[in-house]
C-alpha cells in the first residue's frame, strides 16, 4: 500500500515495493530525518533572531518613551524661560532708573522705555492686550462690573476700569468694564 500524502513515505514504499531495498532507499528514512531535524534547528536560529529583534525593538520603544517623558518635563519646566529672559531687560532698566538721581522728565523717559521693553517681551510671547473700549461685550473676553445707562447701544462697553490680556487667542486676564444698558422708560406720576 503506498502512502501519497507524504514524499518521503512515498519514496520508503516504492523502493521497498518490490522486495528490494536498495542501499539509498534504505537510507530515506534516516535521510529525512536528518532534513526535519535541520528544518528544526533552522526554525528555532529563525525564531530565536525573531525574539531578539522583537526584544531590541521593544528596548527601543521603551528607551524612546522615557527620551519623550524627559522632553515634556523638561518643557514644562523652561516653557517660561525665553519669556523670563525677555523680562531681565525690564528689570534691569527699572533697577537702572532707581539707581540714579532722576528729574521728572528723565524718569518718565526711563519709565516710558521700561514699558517699550515690556511690550516687546510681550509681542514675542504672543500676549495680546485686550482694550474693548466702545466694543460690544464679549463675556469670554470682558468681566462686567457694572452697568450703567448710556446713550450707546445696550451691550457695548462704556468704560475699561483695567485692561484683559490674552495669550495665543486664550484669555489670561479679562477686561474690568462697565457695560452700557437701555435706558429705563419713564414711570408715570402718581398725582
Amino acid at each position: 500500500m503506498t502512502n501519497h500524502s507524504n514524499p518521503g513515505n512515498q519514496d520508503f514504499a516504492e523502493s521497498t515495493q518490490d522486495g528490494t531495498a536498495n542501499e539509498a532507499g534504505g537510507n530515506a528514512a534516516p535521510a529525512a530525518a536528518d532534513e526535519l531535524a535541520t528544518r528544526l534547528k533552522d526554525a528555532e536560529n529563525e525564531s530565536a533572531r525573531l525574539k531578539d529583534s522583537w526584544l531590541r525593538a521593544k528596548a527601543e520603544l521603551e528607551n524612546v518613551r522615557k527620551q519623550g517623558q524627559n522632553d515634556v518635563a523638561k518643557a514644562h519646566r523652561y516653557a517660561i524661560e525665553r519669556f523670563a529672559q525677555d523680562l531681565l531687560e525690564v528689570k534691569d532698566a527699572l533697577e537702572a532708573s532707581l539707581a540714579t538721581n532722576t528729574t521728572e522728565a528723565s524718569l518718565r523717559a526711563g519709565v516710558e522705555l521700561t514699558l517699550k521693553n515690556l511690550n516687546s517681551a510681550f509681542d514675542k510671547a504672543h500676549v495680546v492686550e485686550i482694550n474693548p473700549a466702545g466694543e460690544k461685550y464679549d463675556a469670554h473676553r470682558h468681566q462686567a462690573m457694572t452697568m450703567v445707562e448710556s446713550d450707546q447701544a445696550p451691550n457695548t462697553v462704556v468704560q475699561v476700569f483695567q485692561k484683559g490680556y490674552l495669550l495665543n487667542d486664550r484669555v489670561l486676564r479679562p477686561a474690568l468694564v462697565s457695560v452700557s444698558k437701555a435706558p429705563e422708560a419713564a414711570s408715570p406720576s402718581s398725582g
